[in-house]
């Protein structure tokens, strides 16, 4: 060939690839419900549910429930044991090193630690109040529990099982994630921002508004395109921050009223947030500064908490069936419907 052929060859044959990996990264819609798995009442009655955590590694999901914490196979939604003897429990951290998980529980203001193949509980580490969202953070060894009333950060040294500071947070904490290079993010639902706290040194060094968005309540991270999801409640929008500097990148999406979680799967690139209100919001990321909407899907009144099985990228939420039947939740001063003793249950959508 002419060199000018060659060239002409090579820079089409650049494009075509570039083309392919463009639309090849273009994950496609169509989630769907895969099955939906009814569970009994907790012990103590009532019907209380927030996050969801799921072991990929060990294919199991921790489904926090009131009084319990219920687990289950990932796959096929089978209880595998409950975690009992709880007051009213929040989320779940595992310490797979120390064969150790973590539950917070906000009525006993504690962390209680289970054993992972056991399910027994094996101790209890004082937290405070309204303990809530908890994650753990590899780069510095340490679990942090967010307490929601008196606005504080318990930090535990997972492996003595000991209090290593709190933290005040100057407002009221939310979900939050960690980038596992010793940062960790937090909503502050009144005061419309997100937090950094250096894990390490243990101090808060930013402070980032979420505008346009308000109330953020969920959280998911893009680690390695340091990028954080929030959703909000009022305005009800996800917004992309850069992590580093806060700027908001693009412009904001609408949701669903009354979201709880975000999720992101770097695999597939694709953003999701739950919402109260029975949907879920599919965004993809085209790229670290580009996100797009990818569909809807209808799910059931209440199914706000979420988590993401990495292993199928499948997507979990639970609910439970309410009575009276919901209705105009969005509207200010109106009163949450009840949730109807012993019907929860979990569902599970995948593509």
């Amino acid at each position: 060939m002419k060199s000018s052929s060659l060239v002409s060859w090579a820079v089409g044959s650049c494009l075509l690839l570039a083309a392919g990996y463009v639309f090849g990264s273009q994950a496609p819609g169509g989630y769907h419900l895969l099955k939906k798995v009814p569970f009994g009442a907790a012990e103590g009655g009532g019907e209380y549910f927030d996050y969801i955590t799921v072991d990929a590694a060990a294919r199991r999901a921790y489904l926090s429930h009131g009084t319990e914490v219920k687990v289950v196979d990932a796959d096929s939604g089978a209880v595998v044991g409950n975690i009992t003897g709880l007051k009213r429990d929040h989320g779940v951290a595992l310490v797979p090193e120390l064969g150790h998980g973590f539950i917070s529980d906000g009525d006993a203001g504690q962390a209680v630690i289970f054993d992972l193949k056991t399910l027994k509980t094996v101790g209890r580490v004082k937290a405070d109040r309204d303990a809530d969202s908890i994650v753990y953070d590899p780069a510095s060894k340490r679990i942090f529990v967010f307490n929601g009333e008196p606005n504080t950060c318990t930090v535990i040294d997972p492996a003595n099982e000991t209090v290593v500071a709190t933290l005040p947070l100057g407002g009221a904490p939310e979900q939050a994630v960690a980038d596992g290079k010793g940062m960790i993010y937090d909503n502050l639902e009144d005061k419309n921002e997100v937090i950094g706290i250096d894990s390490r040194a243990l101090k808060i060094t930013a402070r980032r508004p979420v505008a346009p968005a308000g109330q953020p309540v969920a959280i998911a991270m893009d680690r390695e395109h340091r990028r954080l999801f929030i959703a909000g409640r009022n305005p009800q929008l996800l917004v992309v921050m850069n992590a580093d500097n806060g700027n908001i990148i693009g412009h904001p999406f609408p949701i669903g009223a009354r979201v709880d979680a975000n999720v992101y799967d770097p695999e597939t690139r694709l953003v999701a947030s739950s919402t109260g209100e029975g949907t879920i919001h599919v965004f993809h990321e085209d790229s670290p500064d580009k996100l797009s909407e990818v569909e809807t899907v209808q799910t059931e009144f209440g199914a706000k908490t979420m988590a993401l099985d990495p292993e199928t990228h499948n997507l979990m939420v639970d609910t439970a069936d309410f009575d009276p039947p919901p209705a105009a939740i969005a509207q200010k001063g109106n009163p949450r419907p009840k949730a109807k003793p012993g019907t929860f249950h979990l569902l599970i959508y995948g593509r």
